[in-house]
Parts: structure tokens; sequence; C-alpha cells
């Protein structure tokens, strides 16, 4: 039996997810998310596609590319390999619900406690990015995410709403590391 007395704590190390506004900019660490990668498995990408669209109801994204419906969101990770999403409270044993939806046409590993995922909102996201990487920002549109770097992390950055609201996710090892980021660059900003 578990000790009662052990309560789990967020990436920040918090039993709360820290929220940050600096001059009208939030940064918020978001642990309402499970996380599930599924990879195609050798000549299976279309049974992959077709029960991926039943499991989710839309169609898996290409690169630089991210859906979502309803509870469900998908973003492109690599040729053949997607990160599964969803709400963490009534999916917290997701990668059992995706391999389900997805039988042999993937292999699905757990992914949850593996990253983190830090909400950014605000008139002046666009200055922030600038200061933290390279992706030209201010031409993504909702919809898009891609890869990069930020303070030497690998991370994701989503778009939500062109020019307002993002989403980095990177490794939860470097939770720390990241919120110092993007906290101190928005500090920065004149």
């Amino acid at each position: 039996m578990a000790d009662p007395a052990l309560k789990p704590l967020h990436a920040l190390g918090g039993e709360a997810s820290h929220v940050a506004v600096i001059e009208g900019l939030s940064i918020r660490e978001n642990a309402d998310v499970a996380m599930a990668s599924a990879a195609a498995r050798v000549g299976r990408d279309k049974d992959l596609a077709k029960a991926a669209k039943k499991l989710v109801g839309f169609d898996l994204p290409g690169p630089g590319e991210m859906a979502s419906r309803g509870d469900w969101a998908a973003l492109w990770t690599s040729p053949g390999q997607w990160m599964i999403t969803a709400p963490f409270a009534g999916h917290e044993d997701i990668a059992r619900i995706v391999k389900a939806g997805l039988g042999d046409s993937a292999s699905v590993t757990e992914q949850t406690d593996g990253w983190v995922r830090f909400e950014v909102e605000g008139a002046r996201t666009a200055d922030l990015f600038e200061r933290l990487c390279n992706v030209d920002i201010r031409i993504l549109r909702a919809g898009q995410a891609t890869r990069c770097q930020i303070e030497h992390l690998g991370a994701f950055v989503l778009c939500h709403t062109a020019g307002r609201a993002f989403s980095v996710i990177t490794l939860r090892s470097a939770a720390a590391s990241m919120h110092h980021a993007l906290v101190t660059a928005a500090k920065s900003l004149p």
C-alpha cells in the first residue's frame, strides 16, 4: 500500500502548477497533459492512419503541424511518429488507451512523465521567442509546430493562436532550466 504522506509533484517541484506573469506575459506550467508516442510499424503506415483517425477523430498531422479535436491532440515529431496528447484527467493511462485504439499498427510508449509543457501567452510572445530561439515566430499560424533549441535545450514550440499563445514542450529533467530561460527572457523585454 502506498504511503498516504507521499504526494506527486509537478515538474518544477510544486504541488500545484507554477504560473509567472511578467509585463503581460503569462508563463504557466501545464501538468494536465497526458502524452504517448506512437510510431508506425514497418509497412503499417496506412493501417495506423486509419486507426488513429478512428481513435482521435482527425487525420494525423504532417511535418511542422499539429491537430486537435475534442480531448485529443497530435503533434508530428518525425517521419512515421507522433506525440498524442489528451487531458490527464480521464487519460492518466494514455499509452494503454492509444495502444488499444491503434492495435498492432504502431508501437506506443508512455511519455507523460518524461516531458514538461509550458503555456506562454500574451501580446509580446513574439518578442520573447525572438530572444530565445531561431524560429520565425511571427509567421507561425495556429496549428503549426516546430522543433528547435531554446537555451541549448531541445524543445517543441506549438502555435495555438498566432502571435499570442504557444506551448513549449521539453524534457522534464530540464523543466527548471527552461522555466528560467522563459522567465529571464520575459523580464529582459524593454
